[in-house]
């Protein structure tokens, strides 16, 4: 199996490289649609896929209550969700950052769930903390 490396673009315009598998001959095949002008690159392929697709997504997110896009959490924002009795469930389509303020103690407090399908960016002690409720 060949390897295409994409990037996938935030709403941001941030991207983040990735690495699929492909069989040589459906990677011969993308490729070839790249040579016949169907598609700029590997990377617009894949996105065309996920354009075609954008009406399943929206219901999955919907049905699975997510947020799409990017959600950051910070220390004043769990400290107000500890002092209102809160835990939350973060659900993310896109990238969920906890901010390099929020102490492991304060994160363990204040999150409940965390499921991502994307990137999640938090410090490592805080990912430790929460590693039974990051999906």
């Amino acid at each position: 199996m060949d390897g295409i490396d994409l990037a996938r673009s935030t709403s941001m315009g941030e991207t983040e490289k990735i690495t699929i598998n492909m069989s040589v001959v459906d990677l011969g095949k993308v490729d070839l649609l790249v040579q016949e002008g169907f598609y700029q690159n590997r990377t617009d392929f894949i996105r065309s896929q996920l354009s075609n697709l954008e009406a399943e997504v929206k219901d999955s997110i919907t049905r699975n209550a997510y947020v799409l896009g990017i959600m950051g959490c910070s220390k004043d924002d769990l400290e107000k969700d500890i002092a209102n009795g809160v835990k939350r469930k973060y659900y993310v389509v896109g990238m969920m950052v906890i901010e390099n303020d929020v102490t492991p103690e304060i994160a363990d407090q204040a999150i409940e769930a965390i499921k991502v399908r994307g990137v999640f960016r938090a410090p490592e002690s805080v990912k430790a903390i929460l590693a039974d409720r990051i999906q």
